[in-house]
């Protein structure tokens, strides 16, 4: 199951203030009542099977009743002007055009003041060069050498000092990266070698980043094989489409875009949450407390709330699917790569709560523009019946019967069908399956592929992914096949694992994509196919 067993004490506390008794139990994936169940990743996959079950509707009927006044919920931010008298009134004002009004902004505008230029921060590199062998890389000022380049210094801790020249630009980031000290009488040779590959790749990444227009082919190139942590946020927002590749463009589009979101959420929850939609609220509030239980920063009262609200305002403004469960796992990568941008140390363990509301306001912006561009993408992965991810997993069969034609056997002999587990690879985009730092990692390459990454090229990702464990699968029966697939080993997985995934999802899709030959029924299967060249 994509979603564990409801519990009464994971509800949001702003539910639990309103009802002394909620009812926060997941409808039962077995009973024929489909008026109550919602379609997501909530309910058994095996249950999609039953012709009835295409009938759901997306979200329960009724919220649990009110008892008492709701909690107040504070606005996201002061905005001085009078909010209208209802959130659609505030759609009505708004567009999503993401290039609204950019064609008029020069640099002649900037210069006859009508712009505000990014404040740049000042760039001090250090006193000292380490020279090893033929390589050549800059020192920081602090004397302890960190295993990598690292976007912190290490001797800080909390807020990064420059966050307001990162809020108003992400360009600034590109001359915040220290690098250690490397010396022959500390480092060995593989280790002088591996960091100065390192440096190199992020000077790569830096070279294109700070044009006036970013190269965005370039930048899927080098993408592919995965993005420094240090300009992960800033290239993930041009890969998306969010961040303008103009550099004059950015700091107003930012603000345009940032303080559009600020507005529809203190619209949204101007009077509280008794003003909400009842529907939609109440399974947001479930599902939140829930999201990545075992890392510290989604149990801090802050994520949570940040959270509510970056799927509160996407579901009202996209009402043909509004919230399905699931939704609230592809909010979280977002979500933790821009923190990141403004804080030093860990930021699976930081507390949100600590950042200064302002900071706190962008970075949910930008969670939320960009969880908006990737869902606008495949967007009918959610609404009534999910029908692409329906599409997706009858592509899934296929593919497999192509690539191993003997795993495909077995499972269909034991009566497994691929709706039954991969239902949640798509609906999740396997994030069930991988650590959050792997999920990070992997969407790089699907970002880097473009606008079908996060549906074509993730296909054949499930397919390696099935296809990796095919010699332990056709040793067994439904029922431990249905246990492993549910739970399998992948929690060690780190960063080798992951590029051996994405490069067999690689293979498979330069053979079979666009090859319509190859999934028709009677063709040879690859498994089949005698010395083949690879």
């Amino acid at each position: 199951m994509c979603i564990s067993t409801d519990r009464s004490d994971s509800v949001s506390p702003f539910w639990r203030a309103r009802s002394a008794t909620p009812s926060t139990s997941l409808p039962d994936p077995r009973s024929r009542d489909t008026v109550s169940k919602i379609v997501g990743a909530s309910y058994s996959h095996a249950d999609i099977l039953k012709l009835e079950s295409l009938a759901s509707s997306i979200r329960p009927n009724t919220p649990p009743p009110q008892t008492s006044p709701p909690t107040s919920y504070e606005p996201i931010s002061n905005v001085t002007r009078k909010p209208g008298k209802n959130f659609k009134d505030f759609i009505s004002q708004t567009d999503d055009d993401w290039d609204a009004d950019l064609d008029e902004e020069t640099t002649d505008d900037i210069l006859d003041g009508k712009f505000r230029p990014p404040k740049s921060i000042e760039y001090r590199p250090s006193t000292g060069k380490s020279v090893i062998g033929n390589h050549r890389s800059f020192s920081s000022p602090d004397t302890r050498s960190p295993s990598y380049p690292s976007p912190r210094r290490m001797d800080s801790q909390g807020l990064k000092p420059q966050f307001e020249g990162l809020v108003r630009d992400p360009g600034n980031s590109l001359h915040m990266i220290y690098h250690p000290t490397l010396s022959a009488e500390t480092h060995t040779p593989a280790e002088i070698e591996r960091l100065n590959a390192r440096i190199s790749r992020i000077n790569r990444f830096k070279k294109i980043l700070q044009t006036s227009n970013v190269d965005l082919p370039e930048l899927r190139k080098i993408s592919w094989n995965g993005i420094p942590e240090e300009l992960r946020p800033m290239a993930w927002q041009l890969l998306l489409g969010y961040l303008p590749t103009n550099a004059d463009r950015r700091v107003s589009a930012l603000e345009r875009k940032r303080k559009e979101f600020i507005d529809g959420v203190k619209q949204a929850f101007f009077r509280g949450t008794e003003s909400l939609d009842q529907t939609i609220w109440h399974q947001i509030s479930i599902d939140v407390p829930r999201t990545n239980p075992h890392l510290a920063l989604y149990g801090f009262e802050s994520t949570q709330r940040s959270l509510e609200r970056i799927l509160y305002v996407w579901a009202i403004r996209h009402p043909a699917s509004g919230y399905v469960q699931g939704i609230n796992d592809l909010v979280t990568p977002f979500f933790q790569v821009f923190l990141s941008s403004y804080i030093d140390g860990d930021v699976e363990t930081f507390d949100p709560g600590t950042l200064p509301k302002s900071v706190l306001d962008v970075v949910e912006a930008d969670s939320f523009w960009c969880l908006t561009k990737l869902l606008d993408g495949i967007q009918d992965n959610y609404i009534h019946t999910q029908p692409g991810i329906q599409r997706q997993v009858v592509a899934l069969r296929e593919l497999v019967s192509r690539i191993d034609v003997r795993l495909a056997t077995h499972l269909a002999e034991n009566g497994v069908e691929f709706i039954q587990f991969s239902f949640r690879w798509m609906n999740c985009m396997l994030m069930r399956e991988l650590s959050l730092k792997n999920t990070i990692r992997m969407w790089d390459t699907y970002m880097a592929e473009g606008q079908s990454g996060f549906s074509e090229f993730h296909l054949y990702v499930c397919a390696a992914f099935l296809v990796k464990w095919s010699d332990q699968l056709q040793k067994m029966d439904f029922q431990e096949t249905m246990m492993f697939l549910q739970s399998l080993p992948t929690q060690d997985w780190g960063e080798k694992e992951m590029e051996i995934l994405l490069s067999e999802a690689f293979l498979w899709k330069s053979l079979f994509h666009n090859s319509g030959a190859h999934l028709r029924q009677g063709a040879t299967p690859y498994s089949a196919i005698p010395n083949v060249n690879l």
